[in-house]
């Protein structure tokens, strides 16, 4: 399921506690946990309604500000200030506020049943969703250098629920796990093959758990058939990603060994001649990680630009007539129009392309230029229906010989369902 070896003892010793933790219990709440470095997002779901009870955002964790805003259906926000210490401090202020009398949903912890995180890097050794153990946090652990701003949020966050609830079962769903299905002609760098056999250099790709949901819900909206289906999707957002989705399976999608390649992004520079690593170093005097840093940080839209990493403020800036801004969006624009193109070549054709994410789910403006360039393909955007936000419709029309969904994404959806079906195999 999840190591590319038979299963340990220590698996199944952990397998055989989740399945007694939840055997007595039909009803099953399911917490879902998003860790960033400085957050933690969070939504309990009822496995059975999929209704989520409540959800919220724990932001600047560690850092003066600290505010826990927490969202319960048909109640007033309910808005904590004091200070976050760490992500366990955060973590108990989640649970206070899931079990408060005034605007908690559940009248105890024991009443959250599994616990699913977000996990961003697995590396080979992760195919699939998988429940927690010592030597799945160890794996975590290991892959820090592949995922350094995610992988050791993620896993303070499985600690810290770790310390603060107990057995309760925790599964770890991974960002890279549904690009897993990819060919090696896809995955595969063009560099010597000890870098691979050694540290398993390739590409992984990226929010998977979007690209999962979001296209397997294309294919019902689309009215598709799963094992004779071309989809592509788009999840543009501050990070953003492309996947090639044929019969169900991811074959190709644009991040690499990290986040960093692909699309041009909020911070993120996306696809650059390598040399440009050296070639800055040598110039400014930096290591290759402050290079990199730069590359991660402080690049995308926000250097071409020089404004924002927001593109709502892009939009307004270029709207008043600011050239930069407008070539931050027509680059960002050029750059998803490449990647897209590729893709219809690579499954050679394509059925539905779908947006999702912030941008993608609410810019009718962007999706509308992006498939300007692919009326060759027959497509027809229907004006009316994209003028729309955030809503799962079909916007092109009834003759475009290609059809463009929009699917809003629901990652925290995904994990519920993935640690379900873990804690209940």
């Amino acid at each position: 399921m999840f190591f590319r070896k038979k299963k340990n003892v220590s698996e199944e010793v952990n397998n055989e506690t989740v399945k007694e933790a939840v055997k007595e219990n039909n009803k099953m709440n399911v917490l879902v946990i998003n860790c960033g470095s400085s957050s933690l997002k969070y939504q309990l779901i009822d496995k059975d309604t999929e209704q989520v009870l409540a959800k919220g955002l724990c932001e600047r964790i560690g850092i003066e500000g600290s505010c826990l805003t927490h969202k319960v259906p048909g109640k007033e926000d309910y808005v904590d200030q004091s200070f976050m210490e760490d992500h366990k401090v955060a973590v108990q202020k989640v649970l206070d506020a899931l079990v408060d009398a005034d605007h908690g949903v559940i009248a105890s912890v024991n009443e959250i049943n599994a616990v699913g995180h977000r996990v961003l890097h697995g590396s080979v050794f992760f195919t699939d969703s998988v429940v927690i153990n010592d030597e799945v946090k160890k794996v975590i652990r290991d892959c820090f250098d592949l995922g350094p701003l995610h992988n050791p949020a993620n896993l303070i966050g499985i600690e810290a629920c770790e310390a603060l609830m107990g057995d309760t079962p925790q599964v770890a769903v991974f960002d890279t796990a549904f690009h897993q299905t990819m060919p090696e002609k896809a995955y595969m760098y063009a560099i010597p093959r000890e870098y691979y056999d050694k540290y398993h250099i390739r590409k992984y790709g990226f929010h998977g758990t979007s690209h999962s949901f979001v296209s397997k819900r294309t294919i019902e909206v689309a009215g598709l058939d799963k094992d004779n289906s071309k989809v592509i999707v788009c999840h543009l957002g501050n990070g953003s990603s492309i996947s090639a989705v044929q019969n169900g399976k991811c074959v190709d999608t644009s991040m690499g060994l990290t986040p960093l390649e692909g699309l041009i992004m909020g911070t993120r520079s996306g696809d650059v001649d390598a040399a440009v690593v050296q070639y800055i170093a040598n110039k400014e005097n930096k290591t290759v990680d402050e290079v990199l840093n730069i590359l991660n940080k402080k690049s995308g839209v926000l250097a071409l630009s020089q404004l924002s990493s927001d593109f709502r403020d892009l939009d307004n800036a270029a709207d008043e007539g600011n050239e930069l801004a407008r070539l931050a969006l027509d680059a960002f624009i050029y750059r998803v129009v490449k990647y897209v193109g590729s893709y219809v070549a690579a499954m050679n054709g394509v059925d539905c392309i779908t947006f999702t994410a912030g941008i993608g789910e609410n810019n009718s403006r962007m999706r509308k230029a992006i498939m300007s360039s692919f009326e060759y393909l027959g497509i027809k955007i229907d004006d009316e229906a994209n003028a729309k936000r955030g809503e799962e419709l079909i916007i092109s029309t009834a003759d475009s010989k290609v059809k463009v969904c929009v699917i809003p994404t629901n990652e925290e959806l995904a994990i519920c369902r993935e640690t379900v079906a873990l804690v209940n195999a």
